[in-house]
């Protein structure tokens, strides 16, 4: 168990995650469904328990003390939690089901209850609160079905041989008594805006079959097979229930306002797209075999981005709309975490890096998935004379401060490498070469803006921003991308520092130095495994591959990572699951097992000013 709930919050590391390709639920140990959006994964939630104890819960249990253990049922996103009582054991089996050919509930969330042995008596609850627990909602019987609505949604509870379903006040309850060879059904069906499905069982039942094969079908496909392929594999089936399959997006995370500080105000909405994830996306699906994942990837990121060319927004909305206009819910927040957020206006900030994200990511698609139209060259091009513009400026950083803008050392490495994959792309015709040599030029003066004002030569190391002290995990990210020779001094000094002034064995901390805000954080999951693939591409992989083995503790126990661990506690912070967490995770593993010895990325195609390839 990963402990017992503090002022009714379950711990982090309890929360298991289902999901549809449209939306995501979070499972406690406890059987509790903290968190629901309806109808999909960026809308108001309808369980909020996970942000407020009064904004909606799902809670399926036994009556008596009990242990509870788990696992997702092989090669899928099903949970199955196992309940032992001093009476007996019972078994849940949680999902968020597929539809068909035929009609079909809009969202239908599954929960088998299945005996084990002996008797146990069981009792569910559900409270829906629809528009994060602030739209009222009314609950009244339809052909004899309770049915919760607010406005245009509606959630009908159907009960299959699992206790008759009473109405009390602002909630639906009912109770039963698991014994060898029953199995019951509680299925929640919801509709917005649409006629509500009120299924059958059978048909429920033939929908859990269905989705449980369509993923392992899908786990099967996965092309990965090396050292860890289990780990590696239950992080892709992660990232997949991210992948908003309406329109291809990757969300950055499941949830919004999970905080990096407990009780602080680093609560963000992590449910968009960030352009900061796409090269690592492409990547990870490329490697795992995933094409289909990887080209609609890839069109839905220019579909988005020809919006508001030839600039680049921070993030997009899973649908590809720019807008994410930030706004405060009148929530208690996570253990007290305030506030908690809708929205998130990081999406207007500038950060230079993202640039070399999308052309990387062009890059990889080019070599790995096929053709580029001769529209998306044109606006290729374009973006690599505006970078060839935007590069002396300051910007927000990766890391998004809401502080002063700064010359960020990671942000002008991706510059340079934006421009370098666009001189490599023009060299093979992908996209107009017109601009070339300013390209090269450009490439050229951002080089030695950063090999001479963001290195200290004293330390051995780049730094965080040009003029600064600081170090900033993030530079590990460039490397990984293809910035400069890993085999050279500058990255083997700079992989020491990080190592001795940001880790303390597997927890690092992004950067150090002020951000603009107020209160601490802790390790970043992804800033781990950036430095284990960092010591895997400097030379030393036997580092790298112990590294690994210790930052895969980092994850719960059904193998899902968080944003961030509080290195004092263990315990998980931030938004989950995390895309970038797991897409590290991949990479490292990836590079672990195909680069035994040192190697340098092909696609940069120049040393830095002054170093020796």
């Amino acid at each position: 168990m990963t402990g017992p709930r503090t002022a009714g919050y379950a711990p982090l590391a309890s929360y298991a995650a289902i999901g549809d390709g449209r939306t995501l639920a979070l499972v406690a140990e406890d059987g509790s469904i903290d968190w629901l959006a309806l109808p999909d994964l960026d809308s108001p939630s309808v369980f909020g328990a996970l942000l407020d104890p009064d904004a909606g819960q799902f809670s399926l249990a036994p009556v008596a003390a009990h242990t509870a253990t788990r696992r997702y049922l092989p090669g899928t996103n099903l949970l199955e939690t196992t309940f032992a009582t001093a009476s007996g054991t019972a078994r849940v089996v949680d999902a968020l089901t597929v539809p068909g050919s035929g009609l079909a509930p809009a969202r239908e969330l599954v929960r088998r209850i299945e005996g084990v042995d002996g008797e146990v008596p069981m009792r569910w609850r559900v409270r829906p609160r629809f528009g994060y627990g602030l739209a009222g909602t009314r609950i009244a019987r339809r052909l004899g079905v309770p049915v919760a609505t607010a406005g245009s949604d509606a959630l009908a509870v159907l009960s299959f041989d699992a206790g008759q379903p009473e109405i009390g006040a602002g909630e639906i309850t009912g109770d039963l008594v698991a014994r060898p060879g029953s199995a019951g059904l509680v299925v929640l069906s919801a509709a917005d805006g649409e006629p509500l499905v009120l299924p059958a069982r059978a048909e429920v039942e033939a929908r859990l079959s269905a989705t449980a094969d369509l993923w392992r079908d899908w786990a099967a496909r996965l092309t990965y097979r090396g050292r860890y392929t289990d780990t590696v594999t239950r992080s892709a089936l992660a990232l997949r229930l991210l992948v908003y399959a309406p329109s291809g997006a990757l969300a950055a995370a499941g949830t919004t306002s999970l905080p990096e500080q407990i009780g602080g105000e680093r609560n963000w909405d992590y449910r968009y797209s960030w352009i900061r994830d796409s090269a690592l996306a492409l990547s990870a699906f490329l490697r795992l075999g995933c094409a289909p994942e990887a080209r609609a990837y890839f069109w839905w990121l220019m579909q988005a981005s020809q919006l508001t060319h030839p600039k680049l927004r921070v993030l997009y909305r899973l649908d590809g709309g720019a807008r994410a206009v930030e706004r405060t819910l009148p929530l208690s927040g996570y253990r007290d975490s305030r506030p908690v957020r809708a929205g998130n206006d990081a999406a207007g900030q500038t950060q230079l890096d993202t640039y070399g994200e999308l052309m990387r990511t062009a890059w990889l698609y080019a070599n790995g998935c096929g053709h580029i139209d001769v529209d998306v060259g044109r606006r290729l091009a374009g973006i690599a004379d505006l970078v060839c513009e935007l590069w002396h400026q300051p910007d927000h950083g990766i890391w998004e401060v809401r502080g002063e803008r700064r010359h960020f050392t990671q942000s002008k490495m991706m510059c340079a490498i934006t421009l370098d994959l666009a001189v490599a792309l023009a060299g093979r015709g992908v996209i107009p070469d017109r601009r070339m040599r300013w390209w090269r030029d450009e490439a050229d003066a951002v080089r030695e803006f950063v090999e001479t004002r963001c290195f200290d030569p004293r330390r051995g190391t780049y730094l965080r921003s040009a003029g600064s002290t600081d170090l900033d995990a993030a530079v590990l990210l460039a490397l990984l991308h293809g910035y400069g020779d890993a085999r050279s001094p500058r990255w083997a000094g700079t992989v020491d520092a990080i190592r001795a002034d940001l880790a303390s064995a597997a927890y690092v901390r992004r950067y150090s130095g002020d951000d603009g805000l107020e209160g601490t954080e802790g390790a970043f999951v992804a800033c781990t495994f950036w430095l284990v693939e960092a010591l895997a591409l400097t030379g030393r992989r036997s580092e790298a591959a112990r590294l690994f083995d210790q930052a895969l503790a980092l994850g719960n126990d059904v193998g899902l990572y968080a944003e961030e661990v509080d290195p004092g506690t263990g315990e998980q912070l931030g938004n989950l699951p995390q895309a970038l967490s797991h897409l590290a995770l991949i990479s490292a593993a990836t590079t672990i097992d195909a680069h035994p010895e040192p190697v340098v990325s092909p696609t940069v195609g120049r040393a830095a000013p002054g170093r020796s390839r």
